[in-house]
Order: C-alpha cells, then sequence, then structure tokens
C-alpha cells in the first residue's frame, strides 16, 4: 500500500465515525494481521529472537508478532495506543488470565503510549533488548507523528539495542498500492490541499536518524495479500481503517464498490485474491 497498513486515524472532528470499531478490529485479526507473518518471522529470525530476549512493540495492535516473538521464548511487552478494540483481542491472545487461565509473568499488554509503561505497573522493568515498529511507514506525516513514539522508547531500551521499522518498498513491487489509491481518491473532497503524499524510499532511515538511532542494516521481505474472495479481501484492506475517511466523504457502498473494481486485476480463477507485495525493514541500534 502506498499509505501505512496499519495505522489507525480517528474520525474528524464533528465527523460521525460509520464504521463498527469492533467488528474492524476483529476483521483485523482474523483475516489481515497474518499478511505481515514473514515480516515478523524475517526479522525475528536475523535477530535471533529466543529466551533472554526482551521485546517492545510500538502499535502492537491485536498482538500476532507478540504472540510470535513469545513463542520463541521471549519477554514481550506490547503498547497501543491508537485503537483499544485491537487491544483488547490482544489481551485475549496474550494474557489467559481473563478466561480463568494463568497469565505468563513476561507478557505486558499496555493501553497508551511508551511513556506509560513506568506507571502501569509494579517493579522497575529490565531494558529492552529490541523494539520493533511492524507498522509500515508510507505517508508523509506519519514520519512525523510516530517519531515522538520512537523516542519515547528509545529510553526503554539498553545501549546498542536494535530497532526496528518497517515500511513498503518499491511501489511497483507492490500490487496493493494501486488498490489503495481508492482511499485516497474517494477521501480528497474531505482532505482538500492537505490531502497526503507518499514518502521517499529513503523515509524509514529519516525517522531513525532524527530519533538519533544509528543504522545497521537492512532487508525486504515478501508479504503477499492473500484473500479466500472478494468479500474476504474488502474486509480486511477495510480493517485497516485507511478507508474511514472515504468512507465518511461519500458511503460504505460506494467505497465497497470502488474497492471491488480496484481489486478485479487480482482475483484469479478459483475466485481468491492474490497481490504480491515487497515490504522493507530497517535496523538501527540504540546509541
Amino acid at each position: 500500500m502506498t499509505p501505512t497498513l496499519v495505522r489507525q486515524h480517528r474520525t474528524h472532528a464533528g465527523a460521525k465515525p460509520r464504521v463498527d470499531l469492533c467488528a474492524r478490529a476483529r476483521d483485523w485479526s482474523e483475516i489481515q494481521e497474518r499478511m505481515l507473518v514473514p515480516l515478523y518471522e524475517a526479522v525475528y529470525e536475523r535477530l535471533e529472537v529466543g529466551t533472554g530476549t526482551r521485546l517492545l512493540a510500538l502499535g502492537c495492535g491485536s498482538g500476532l508478532s507478540l504472540l510470535m516473538a513469545a513463542s520463541r521464548g521471549a519477554a514481550v511487552t506490547g503498547v497501543e495506543h491508537s485503537s483499544p478494540e485491537r487491544l483488547a483481542l490482544a489481551r485475549e491472545r496474550l494474557l489467559p488470565d481473563a478466561w480463568g487461565a494463568r497469565a505468563r509473568a513476561d507478557v505486558r499488554i499496555v493501553d497508551g503510549p511508551p511513556g506509560d509503561l513506568g506507571a502501569a505497573g509494579g517493579a522497575e522493568t529490565p531494558a529492552y533488548t529490541l523494539v520493533t515498529a511492524f507498522e509500515p511507514i508510507g505517508w508523509a506525516g506519519d514520519s512525523e507523528e510516530f517519531g515522538g513514539l520512537l523516542r519515547a522508547a528509545i529510553p526503554l531500551a539498553e545501549r546498542g539495542a536494535p530497532v526496528v521499522l518497517a515500511g513498503w518498498g518499491p511501489p511497483e513491487r507492490c500490487a496493493t498500492a494501486s488498490v489503495l489509491r481508492v482511499a485516497g481518491k474517494l477521501a480528497d473532497p474531505l482532505r482538500g490541499a492537505g490531502s497526503r503524499r507518499p514518502t521517499l524510499r529513503d523515509g524509514l532511515e529519516e525517522v531513525a536518524q532524527r530519533s538519533g538511532l544509528r543504522l545497521d542494516g537492512s532487508g525486504r521481505v515478501a508479504c503477499p495479500f492473500g484473500y479466500a474472495d472478494t468479500d474476504s479481501a474488502l474486509k480486511g484492506l477495510l480493517s485497516t481503517g485507511l478507508f474511514d475517511a472515504a468512507i465518511t466523504a461519500t458511503d460504505r457502498t460506494q467505497v465497497n464498490k470502488e474497492l471491488t473494481e480496484a481489486l478485479h486485476p487480482y482475483v484469479r480463477g478459483d475466485g481468491t485474491v492474490w497481490m504480491p507485495n515487497v515490504f522493507r525493514y530497517l535496523i538501527a541500534r540504540v546509541p
């Protein structure tokens, strides 16, 4: 996508939201979030995440990346301040005491920015050995918003700890970019001259350097978006929150119609939808 995949933007002041936030979070958890599994796996493999890793995940969403790290033996902390509905699903996945089972002591889920971790409970937390931000940065403005979140997290990590940022690869290698242009086209009447513009290729480096991090490598990962059918693709894409402004500017029926048309080239003979994409990740180090 040319916009970010997962960043949640609240509806403009005075505008009534036209989406069921709980249903959308469930669609994200059940359909869309798994599209990023190759990215999570590639990063964890490269950084040898396992027992002894203390992971802080910024924008942990419904917790799949945390679950995968925990399955490797890592102690995990997730923070999420933009979607309480997704965070509730992360708690269901990672804090089973809510269902009468015993919770793991090395899992924390916090509703708020990294600065809230100190107030979230108990004894002082050891410094983190890895910080991840898997929300792909893809629009000018996202990097500025994200920079503050990242700078708040850096003091919580130990010296030399890797910080991983994610972004979209070249547009020509991301089939979903053409589909997501529907969001910008329909939302333009709301945004007017302030419509967002794509960031440059080196956006990840700029974010890291402005935050005082030391660059230490990068990689690319194939993350194809595959859906059982067009209806599943619609639910998954709408769950990102990227189409909220378009729904407010027009209506859900119009957004569904134009999205379906944009998806048509990627529908295969058996009815499944397949869009190849490449994601890029950057590894930086805490000085």
